[in-house]
């Protein structure tokens, strides 16, 4: 009787051997190396040289060689007990996140009316948004200060020969309401551009046979945008969402600019206006470090459900 020998089953014909797991290796990490170095230099030495002023004594006189005064958390103190800073943390908090609605809301229209526009017509409004993204803020606020001039400004003058001879002479900067209408104006419009064109960019990839199939299944144009292209867009909505607010949040140069024309600096300050006004005008750079700690740690609370949001949606990917 011959020998039997046991036989492994066969598996399927199609069978494929076990993928190899790709080879790890340390090149990207090498390559990442000077690019963490200039950063760290950059900005890592200033952010760690401004905690420790913080806890510092550190005016006109240490300028001048004298050493600084370990003061400890009495800079700190002193600004959570300072009725004015919280004052202006929360007209800080309303300006930022009025001009980042308004930002997206009138940046988001802009992008969906540009993948309505004909050929020609949406190249005119592209080209006028990149003139108005690349103008320097400067020449544009120079520009805005003309618009807005109490005697020869070109809004007084159209609004008196509408009838409203009350604006004769009319000072827009010195009611602080009036005031940052006109920087939140200014800052919008310096903001929608960059808004526009990265939403417009995430809509061309949205494909236009889903839209067409939600159409054909009776979805209206509303529920096909919050329902298709809101969805689909949502990474870029939030990551530009993110910018604008810690944007806005750090305005500095049109506040500032706004009140050397004309504003009262004492109600129009925002947390930028006021950091400058301690540390350049009053020479207490201690309390200025403080006060902008203190503002990194606001941009970091206003954002948490910004950053919260998009690494939930990395996590889904």
């Amino acid at each position: 009787m011959a020998a039997m020998t046991s036989v492994e089953p066969a598996g399927p014909a199609n069978a494929q051997p076990p993928r190899r797991r790709p080879k790890r290796t340390r090149l990207p990490y090498v390559l990442l190396i000077p690019a963490v170095a200039v950063l760290g230099l950059g900005l890592g030495y200033p952010l760690v040289r401004q905690v420790v002023m913080s806890f510092q004594e550190f005016g006109l006189a240490q300028q001048f060689g004298q050493a600084p005064v370990w003061v400890g958390l009495d800079n700190y103190v002193a600004l959570l007990t300072d009725s004015y800073l919280w004052a202006v943390v929360v007209r800080s908090i309303v300006f930022c996140l009025a001009c980042a609605f308004l930002t997206m809301a009138v940046g988001v229209g802009m992008a969906v009316l540009m993948t309505r526009m004909a050929g020609w017509a949406r190249v005119v409004v592209q080209v006028v948004l990149l003139l108005v993204w690349a103008m320097p803020w400067m020449a544009s606020l120079t520009v805005w200060q003309w618009l807005i001039d109490s005697q020869y400004g070109v809004v007084n003058w159209v609004l008196v020969r509408l009838g409203l001879d009350q604006f004769a002479g009319h000072s827009w900067l010195i009611n602080p309401i009036s005031f940052f209408a006109v920087a939140g104006l200014i800052v919008v419009w310096m903001s929608v551009p960059f808004v526009a064109f990265t939403v417009y960019a995430g809509l061309t990839q949205v494909p236009h046979e889903m839209l067409e199939a939600a159409q054909i299944d009776g979805a209206n144009g509303w529920n096909r945008f919050w329902q298709i292209i809101v969805p689909m867009i949502r990474p870029i909505l939030l990551i530009v969402g993110l910018l604008q607010v810690i944007w806005d949040l750090k305005v500095f140069t049109q506040i500032f600019t706004l009140q050397e024309a004309g504003g009262v600096t004492a109600d129009t300050n925002l947390l930028g206006t006021y950091i400058y006004r301690l540390g350049l005008g009053q020479g207490d750079f201690g309390t200025a470090s403080a006060v902008a700690m203190f503002m990194l740690l606001l941009t970091v609370a206003i954002t948490f459900f910004y950053v919260r949001r998009m690494l939930r949606d990395e996590e889904e990917l």
